[in-house]
C-alpha cells in the first residue's frame, strides 16, 4: 500500500504523520485503523493524522502537544514523501 506521510524528529520527539481523507478524522474507528497502520509503517512512535480541506488548509489529529506544534509549522517544511508498505 502506498501512502503520503512524513517521519519527523523535532525537539527530541519522533512522530509519524499520515495524510488521510477528511472523513477519516470524523470516524473514530477509521482514525484508529490509520493510527495502527501508522505504527506498522513508522514503528512505535506517536501517529498524527493530517487531512486538508478543499482550500488545502490542514487539520491535524493526534497527540495534542504535537498537533499544537504542527499548527505553527508551514506544511512546506514538513519532509513529505510517498511510502510503500507491503
Amino acid at each position: 500500500m502506498k501512502f503520503q506521510g512524513a517521519l519527523v524528529k523535532e525537539q527530541g520527539v519522533t512522530f509519524g504523520i499520515i495524510v488521510v481523507k477528511p472523513h477519516v478524522l470524523n470516524s473514530p474507528s477509521e482514525a484508529d485503523s490509520m493510527r495502527t497502520f501508522g505504527v506498522r509503517a513508522f514503528g512505535p512512535v506517536p501517529i498524527i493524522l493530517m487531512a486538508q480541506n478543499a482550500r488545502g488548509v490542514p487539520t491535524y489529529s493526534g497527540r495534542r502537544d504535537i498537533v499544537n506544534f504542527l499548527a505553527k509549522v508551514p506544511m512546506q517544511v514538513i519532509p513529505w514523501r510517498e511510502y510503500t508498505l507491503n
